[in-house]
């Protein structure tokens, strides 16, 4: 492995999409009536308006505003004063809208007055926005301002207080230019003017923002990251080669999903038809071009994470089958190939994929890319099959199969990526007898640096429905070395699945957490070991609670001068323990049987 078959494992890293960052917003304004309004290609953008064109904001008019802004924050939480106090700011804002909202400062502070506009004020400030929204959408501070506009609908429409505020507010449903649009109809005209100019603002580097923004609030879905239909190839082909375009229809995926799987089947259907008519691979598919580009394998993730089982098994039939180790080798498409993993769902799928890629396991490992490796396993526990094959192919090939007592051996293995013979530093002849584990040798070296994907690998292999190899070679630890697992920001999660998972018996998990007696007041005052020891600590039984107040009580002061541990003893209320033992029993028996009660309900 790494440096031949017998190197350290080291996870591969994936950026952004490719392409070149920062592309200038084009266009100083919406065409005039008449005018031709065909979306225009990226290709076709217009310079955005320099600065000097914008309105200027005087230093007078920001100092207002922050003062402003500062005086709404601090008044009461709710009440009619401080409803008031927003509409009078906002209506000093609507004359200096643009200005707010292309000066840095300003578009901050507008930003969080917008979270407390109520819902008229806010349709005057979206009015007052309207006429410059290519100026606004296309600009580097503008554009968060539209983005916190659109995102207070859910706030505004689903409070019925604000629907028949709008019923009583008659006064403010006049405008400079007339009669009021509603919030509904306000968005829907955005959302008009942007498809209208669809591939200009899913192109731009800004533009693209509200375009995503708008897919989420029209889909009745805020994604955590961040409803289209294709016109044509040429079209298409936008979303799928560029960069900023590729994110808009990464989102309608999601959306749609959610919302619409009918036409996100449909929409997935046609990139996938799309893909499949270009340039056609040597060795294969047409789509397995794309699966190597920075930009479309992003595209395809997504499309693999939101496909129905049985399309795709059969997108797996038509394009992956017989390519996977190809596509593990590959520094772009192991990517899509560990979203395919991740999207398995049945067992017919899974070893289909299982018996083509399990073979060359140890070597998708030397090449760095242990993120396929862990989608593997996760596929194996989702699913639920396959999981002594993946675990026995695992400890071959970080080399702690043969002979069975290093099977020991096999936590610090999986935690730091690290074959047996470069963890412990051996020198091993090609084709020699493997050694016998050393116990002596393993207890005398200090846990290496848990990575990521070794701690992911580890929490998989703990929900299996057998995880006695791995729980035993846990157990193996010493405390110093089970200690450094606990305090690690990547190991502590391994801790995390010991105490969740079902599949770890009661016994199980008292055999491997006993190693920690004697190092609890370490534990504490650490920033993670704090948070595992707070997690066993709720699953403690009485007795065990007592043992561990105990050895933290001859710690107390340390651990009440230390900015983790001080914590760990008001939850574990140790100046009760440690005063009032018998107020402190009491206690956590009624704190127990609270918990067995609650269990119980839960069960039934």
């Amino acid at each position: 492995m790494g440096q031949g078959p017998r190197s350290a494992h080291r996870a591969g890293r994936r950026g952004p999409g490719g392409g070149k960052q920062g592309r200038a917003a084009k266009g100083p304004g919406r065409p005039p009536p008449g005018r031709d309004r065909r979306p225009r290609p990226p290709s076709e953008r217009r310079a955005e308006p320099a600065p000097d064109a914008l309105p200027h904001l005087s230093p007078e008019a920001l100092g207002y505003f922050r003062r402003a802004l500062s005086a709404l924050k601090e008044a009461p939480g709710t009440g009619e004063d401080r409803d008031l106090m927003a509409r009078n700011i906002l209506k000093e804002v609507e004359a200096q809208v643009l200005a707010l909202a292309t000066n840095r400062t300003g578009s901050e502070m507008l930003q969080e007055l917008l979270g407390f506009s109520p819902l008229k004020p806010l349709c005057r400030v979206l009015s007052a926005l309207r006429p410059n929204l290519r100026v606004v959408a296309c600009h580097r501070c503008g554009v968060h301002v539209l983005q916190s506009a659109l995102l207070q609908l859910p706030r505004l429409l689903g409070n019925p207080a604000e629907a028949e505020e709008d019923d009583e507010d008659e006064e403010e449903k006049v405008g400079k230019d007339g009669p009021l649009e509603t919030l509904e109809e306000l968005v829907l005209g955005l959302a008009a003017d942007v498809r209208d100019d669809f591939l200009f603002y899913c192109g731009d580097t800004h533009g693209s923002f509200v375009v995503r923004t708008l897919l989420q609030v029209l889909g009745g879905t805020l994604l955590e990251s961040e409803r289209a239909r294709p016109r044509g190839g040429s079209q298409l082909s936008v979303f799928i080669t560029d960069k900023i375009s590729s994110f808009c229809l990464q989102v309608a995926l999601q959306v749609l999903h959610r919302k619409l799987p009918q036409f996100c089947a449909r929409l997935c259907s046609a990139v996938i038809g799309y893909l499949n008519t270009r340039n056609s691979s040597a060795d294969g598919s047409p789509l397995l071009l794309f699966l190597r580009d920075q930009t479309s394998s992003r595209l395809l993730e997504q499309v693999l994470l939101v496909l129905e089982p049985l399309s795709l098994q059969r997108l797996f039939e038509d394009h992956f089958q017989g390519q996977l180790h190809s596509l593990a080798a590959h520094p772009i498409a192991n990517f899509p190939l560990q979203r395919l993993l991740n999207a398995v769902t049945t067992p017919e799928l899974l070893s289909l994929v299982f018996e083509e890629l399990s073979p060359a396991l140890e070597a998708v490992l030397a090449q760095g890319h242990t993120g396929v490796v862990v989608a593997l396993v996760e596929a194996c526990r989702r699913v639920g099959t396959h999981q002594a094959q993946v675990l026995q192919l695992l400890l071959e090939a970080f080399h702690c199969a043969e002979p069975s007592s290093r099977q020991v051996a096999c936590v610090p293995l999986f935690a730091t990526l690290m074959a047996y013979e470069v963890y412990y530093e051996l020198t091993e002849e090609e084709g020699a007898v493997p050694a016998e584990h050393q116990v002596e040798m393993a207890i005398a070296r200090t846990l290496g640096e848990v990575t990521v994907l070794g701690s992911l690998l580890l929490q998989h292999l703990l929900y299996f429905s057998n995880p006695g190899i791995v729980l035993r070679s846990l157990s193996a630890l010493t405390g110093p070395q089970l200690l450094a697992l606990a305090q690690s920001p990547a190991g502590s999660h391994v801790l995390d699945a010991i105490l969740s998972s079902p599949s770890v018996t009661h016994k199980q998990r008292r055999r491997v957490l006993k190693t920690l007696k004697g190092q609890y007041v370490a534990l504490a005052c650490s920033r993670h070991g704090s948070r595992v020891l707070d997690a066993i600590w709720s699953g403690a039984a009485l007795g065990a609670r007592k043992e561990i107040a105990a050895e933290l009580g001859e710690q107390n002061q340390e651990l009440i001068k230390d900015p983790f541990g001080h914590h760990v003893a008001r939850n574990v209320a140790l100046t009760t323990f440690l005063k009032r033992r018998e107020a402190w029993e009491q206690q956590q028996s009624a704190v127990a049987k609270r918990r067995r009660v609650l269990n119980s309900i839960l069960e039934d």
